[in-house]
């Protein structure tokens, strides 16, 4: 709703607070007056009603004439709202736009296109949410203030977006499957709109490789959603019932990743993890899993970004083919870069286990647990230690 009244009223600073101003509106009338037929469609009304309302005022404060940029003859059929154009990868692109920091755009993106939440976004670009809150006003009062246009780019302009827009459709996925606060493990709902992006960013730029690559990965990933979650319990990957994985996902998925050629930059980084995602993909089980050929996949993903959930990554995989102190000691250098994060402390008291070193596995544990804020996940790790102390 929010991608609609932005293409239909081009002000971006106007409708994010005419939508909330819908939403508040509805939670004071519908409990006593009742929900209305088409929920989505009262509310899309409201707020563009709120936008026109507010842009009269502006042109009688400013003595102008009455403006008419906003597209006010169109309004949310009666019926539906299953069938409206989908509005979102156009806003995605205006996010996307080189006159925004490279620090903000993908933000931005999560927040207007999807609704994620501050401390979510926050949380998955490794900042405080304090400081991701002023990143956003600051990119949305450059939206607003450098006068950027929403409007379908050229050709060539949307080939140089690609690599953001790549970037951002990949963090709507991984919003979905990065458990926030509360009860929620997973929003599957949230990462299947996101491949949805993806495979209409494929149907605008055929034959481009970073496309290609990350449709081919969401497919994969997004294929074993029915298994990660078992009756309100964290399933891990070795213990998922491969029998629920996506059979006819994981056959596309596979087909595309086997259609990318090696490259470069922000490509070769979705395709090397594709790749990835496919060697998990086609074992028929767990322990028949090459962990020789995702360590190696790992390790030049790692030399390619340099980043540290790569090589938290990779320390699962070396040891699986090396042994857990070979894995322990790929994570010794992660303090730093991610000693606020559960997983590095998860991980390593998992190893820790494996590698017979009870008080090193249950400080993790307990450290895993402190920080923790996903109720399900915090339950897990909660269940491995109890069963340490037993």
């Amino acid at each position: 709703m929010l991608s609609l009244l932005v293409a239909r009223t081009r002000r971006l600073d106007l409708a994010e607070d005419a939508l909330s101003e819908a939403f508040a509106r509805a939670a004071a009338r519908w409990p006593d007056d009742g929900v209305p037929t088409n929920p989505p469609g009262w509310l899309y009304r409201t707020a563009h009603r709120q936008v026109v309302s507010w842009l009269r005022s502006e042109a009688v404060a400013a003595r102008k004439a009455p403006l008419v940029a906003v597209r006010s003859d169109w309004v949310a059929p009666e019926d539906s709202f299953d069938d409206l154009p989908d509005e979102r990868l156009q806003l995605i692109l205006l996010c996307c736009h080189p006159a925004l920091s490279p620090t903000s755009r993908s933000a931005l993106a999560l927040r207007l296109v999807l609704g994620t939440r501050t401390d979510e976004i926050a949380r998955l670009f490794l900042v405080a949410p304090t400081a991701m809150a002023a990143r956003l006003t600051r990119a949305k009062k450059k939206i607003v203030g450098a006068g950027i246009p929403l409007a379908a780019p050229a050709a060539d302009e949307l080939r140089a977006r690609l690599d953001e827009v790549c970037r951002t459709i990949y963090l709507a996925f991984t919003a979905g499957y990065t458990p926030g606060q509360g009860p929620r493990l997973l929003r599957a709902d949230l990462a299947g709109q996101a491949v949805r992006l993806a495979a209409i960013l494929r149907e605008l730029t055929p034959g481009a490789p970073q496309v290609e690559a990350l449709l081919a990965l969401l497919t994969l990933q997004h294929s074993r959603r029915d298994a990660r979650e078992r009756d309100g319990t964290l399933v891990t990957l070795a213990e998922q019932n491969r029998a629920a994985w996506h059979g006819g996902e994981i056959r596309a998925g596979l087909a595309l990743v086997a259609g990318v050629a090696p490259t470069r930059g922000y490509a070769e980084e979705l395709r090397l993890q594709a790749l990835i995602a496919a060697e998990h993909a086609r074992a028929p089980a767990a322990q028949a899993t090459d962990w020789g050929a995702i360590a190696r996949l790992y390790e030049r993903l790692e030399a390619l970004t340099g980043s540290p959930i790569v090589r938290l990554n990779r320390a699962v995989a070396v040891a699986e083919v090396s042994g857990p102190g070979a894995g322990l000691a790929l994570l010794a250098t992660l303090d730093e870069s991610l000693g606020r994060h559960h997983r590095l402390a998860a991980v390593r008291a998992e190893l820790a286990v494996r590698a017979g070193d009870a008080g090193l596995a249950r400080a993790s544990y307990e450290r895993a647990i402190e920080l923790c804020t996903n109720d399900v996940e915090r339950a897990y790790l909660r269940q491995r230690l109890g069963g340490l102390r037993s």
